[in-house]
Order: structure tokens, then C-alpha cells, then sequence
């Protein structure tokens, strides 16, 4: 198996045009929210007025790398979703609105509102021949489940021998500090969550692309996954992590084919 991963050190907007047009299967897309996070610079204070104009300029970029059936999956607050999900939809086809329940636990919280304990995720696509392989992200039924659907007319089905098929709400826990998969990053998103669009919506010889790279988890989902990559992040410090996690994949055999000393390279296993 080949495996072909390009880590660019790079501002996304200055280093898109390395992307060839037309080549992207599926694009996974975690952009600052604007809420004033501590990245190691200040990607993230972007006003809320002009957080639209942001979102348009990162979307009319990545657009013309998607292939023809390409996808794209984005995540956002309740804050800044309706008008972006809006623009997108004049360019795409809008799939699904993702609700990603963070499991957060209950500790009090505001006093004059409800708990904010979600993302917002949008699952758009190039046209209704888009890639989506079901039987890979099915859930299993549990033996009680199983049994409680013993009747004659369930035997022998489908569904219920492979699993269900994933709703669009994802009860998936935020990665805690003490999680052994966290790293040094404040929105670090979890590998089960990012698997699961990879599996789902990039064909197995596919690209996969993340304009704001972070911590490197796409990056991680897209090798365990055996798909292409390719990755933007202007935080050294974060780049150097996503390499570090790229080499403790221990069933690919070389460790070291993202040469630390490099900003950007295309390696292959």
C-alpha cells in the first residue's frame, strides 16, 4: 500500500495554488471560529462581522481543488454556521447538518442560557454522484438489540447483521487532558470523529486536504485510513506535532519519512 502525505508549512491562502485544481476528493475543513483562542498567533480574533468575509475567501480558495463528486465537511459554531452553510449552499449541494455532541459534562454553566455543548458540522458535496461507502462506518447492534429483532420478518437482513447506519447527531466525547490521544492544542478534534468522515467520504486511492492542519489530526485519519494527504499549518510548533503523531503510526513502517528539518515535503510508505 502507498501511502503519500504533504505536511505544508504554510499559510493556507499563500500555498493553496500547490494543490493542482480538480484533485481533491474530500476536504475536512476546522477553521479558527473566531473566538479568540490561543493558536500561537492571532488566526483566531477574527471579529464577528467580517468572520463571513473570512469564510468566503478560505471557501472560493479550496472550491476549484475539489474534484468533479468532491466533498467537503466543515466545522463551526451555532454562532457563524447559518450565513457560511448559506454561502456554501450557493456553490454546493449541503448533505447533512452534523450536530457533534461533545459529551460535555454537566458543571454548571451559564446562567442566563442554555449550555453550549456542540459543534456544527456541514457535509457538502459537488454533485449527487458524491463518494459515501455506508457499510464502512456502520454501528453495531448490541446482543439485546440483536435479539429484540428476532422476528421472522427481520432474519437474514442487511442491516441488522452489518449495523445502522450513523445519524446526524455524533455522541462523541471532546478529548479530555488526560486522554492519551491529546496533544498540545486547545481544539484538538478526536480521531473517531475525523475517521469516520474519512472512511465515509474519501474512496480508498483518494486525496484528502485540510487547509488549517492544527495538531494533525486529519492527517493522522487520512494514513491509518491508507488515503493521500495534504495538509496546511503556519504554527511551526503545530506542524512539528502533526509530524511527531505521524510516526508513532507503528504499522507504517517508516517512522521517520516526514524529515522534521523539512517544511513541507511528500513521503511515501
Amino acid at each position: 500500500m502507498s501511502v503519500r502525505i504533504a505536511l505544508h508549512h504554510a499559510d493556507f491562502f499563500d500555498g493553496i495554488e500547490l494543490v493542482p485544481n480538480a484533485a481533491v476528493d474530500l476536504a475536512i475543513v476546522d477553521p479558527p471560529y473566531g473566538l479568540g483562542k490561543d493558536y500561537g498567533n492571532d488566526s483566531d480574533c477574527i471579529a464577528a462581522h467580517k468572520y463571513l468575509d473570512f469564510s468566503k475567501r478560505w471557501i472560493d480558495a479550496l472550491l476549484p481543488k475539489l474534484t468533479a463528486d468532491g466533498s467537503l465537511y466543515v466545522f463551526l459554531t451555532w454562532q457563524h454556521s447559518p450565513e457560511v452553510f448559506s454561502y456554501l449552499k450557493t456553490h454546493l449541494l449541503m448533505i447533512n447538518e452534523i450536530i457533534w455532541d461533545r459529551r460535555v459534562p454537566s458543571m454548571g454553566g451559564s446562567t442566563r442560557k442554555f449550555s453550549s455543548v456542540h459543534d456544527s458540522i456541514g457535509f457538502f458535496a459537488r454533485s449527487r454522484r458524491y463518494h459515501f461507502d455506508l457499510d464502512s462506518i456502520r454501528i453495531a447492534y448490541d446482543p439485546e438489540t440483536k435479539k429484540a429483532r428476532s422476528r421472522s420478518i427481520f432474519v437474514g437482513k442487511k442491516w441488522l447483521e452489518i449495523g445502522f447506519n450513523p445519524k446526524d447527531v455524533w455522541s462523541m466525547t471532546r478529548l479530555h487532558r488526560q486522554d492519551p490521544e491529546r496533544v498540545d492544542h486547545p481544539t484538538q478534534k478526536p480521531l473517531a470523529v475525523i475517521e469516520r468522515m474519512v472512511r465515509a467520504s474519501c474512496p480508498g486511492d483518494g486525496l484528502v486536504l485540510d487547509p488549517f492542519m492544527g495538531s494533525g489530526t486529519t492527517a493522522v485519519a487520512a494514513m491509518r485510513q491508507g488515503r493521500r494527504f495534504a495538509g496546511f499549518e503556519i504554527n511551526p510548533d503545530y506542524l512539528a506535532v502533526a509530524r511527531r503523531r505521524l510516526g508513532m503510526n507503528a504499522q507504517f513502517p517508516d517512522p521517520g519519512m516526514i524529515p522534521a528539518g523539512q517544511t513541507s515535503n511528500e513521503a511515501a510508505s
